[in-house]
């Protein structure tokens, strides 16, 4: 499922888990859905949303095999390059490849289909392992955009680590989350930055209240520190 406020991870990471509440389509295929009010809509630290509220939902469609298709969308500041719509989607597969230790592939479009000026369409390739010891999972992940005319004709590298932990005994998990851009998407004059944040979250069957502390090493409106809040629903 893909989430936001930490670019590829919030309070989970991009591999598909079937949901408590999937639909089983048969023949090994899950549906699920998800969607949320976010009070900003941070990417890598970024606001997209020009730090005001966006709305954001994604269908996740899992086979029991591990392979899975998505697509999910959040309402974006609305600008003549980008339009107001991001809409990703995103295909690959996710599994434990070891005791504990499951590898999340796979391949995210990012789709601008309201921008009038220019093409900001761009792939990005990903790819992380998960660990889990006790009621804590530590991610490392990787993605990488290759050169495209929607990037400047450069590529991009993102590498983060996050940890979530549950709270045994409560419907509470807490994280923590750090990332580094390296390439053509960063926001800092130099070509690089980091992004990190804090979070927590509750979760009440379908629904889901979460809070979280997001901020980058660039000073500037949409790249300091922010105190981020979630409402979500999952079906």
């Amino acid at each position: 499922m893909r989430t936001s406020i930490f670019g590829l991870a919030l309070f989970a990471t991009t591999a598909i888990a079937t949901p408590l509440h999937a639909e089983e389509l048969g023949g090994g295929f899950n549906l699920s859905g998800n969607a949320a009010l976010v009070t900003d809509y941070r990417f890598r630290g970024v606001s997209f949303s020009d730090e005001d509220i966006a709305i954001q939902g994604g269908i996740d469609i899992e086979h029991i095999s591990g392979f899975y298709v998505g697509t999910w969308a959040s309402s974006i500041e609305d600008s003549p390059v980008f339009g107001h719509t991001e809409l990703d989607i995103y295909a690959g597969w996710s599994g434990e490849v070891a005791s504990g230790l499951s590898l999340d592939v796979g391949i995210l479009a990012y789709l601008y289909p309201n921008g009038n000026v220019g093409d900001a369409d761009y792939v990005e390739p990903y790819a992380s392992l998960t660990y889990a010891i006790g009621p804590a999972e530590v991610t490392t992940g990787v993605a990488w955009a290759p050169s495209q005319n929607a990037i400047g004709n450069d590529d991009n590298l993102y590498v983060y680590s996050d940890i979530g932990i549950g709270i045994p005994g409560t419907p509470v998990s807490v994280g923590g989350h750090l990332g580094y851009t390296d390439g053509s998407l960063s926001v800092d004059p130099d070509g690089d930055y980091w992004d990190w944040g804090l979070s927590a979250e509750a979760v009440f069957g379908m629904l889901s209240v979460g809070v979280a502390y997001v901020s980058t090493a660039v000073d500037g409106p949409g790249t300091d520190g922010a105190v981020v809040g979630t409402l979500g629903v999952s079906f």
